[in-house]
């Protein structure tokens, strides 16, 4: 007979425990993209708050990720 209730109660605990979970986001919305922190994991030559500069570091930064610039060129 107290296996409902232990059941029951095992379900309630943890549908319960579901809605209290906190948003896991780490950054601000309102913060622009250029405004970051200044620490020592910043990219060398960028400057925080500066638009252009950032816009630069993300334009070196995809591509340096571009394989079709990274590949050597073949041999003809």
């Amino acid at each position: 007979m107290r296996w409902p209730w232990i059941v029951g109660s095992v379900w309630l605990l943890g549908v319960l425990s579901a809605c209290t979970e906190t948003p896991q986001t780490l950054r601000k919305t309102d913060a622009k993209a250029w405004d970051a922190a200044q620490n020592g994991f910043v990219a060398p030559g960028w400057k925080s708050g500066d638009q252009s500069s950032w816009e630069e570091q993300m334009r070196n930064r995809a591509q340096a990720q571009n394989e079709y610039t990274r590949a050597p060129a073949a041999a003809q």
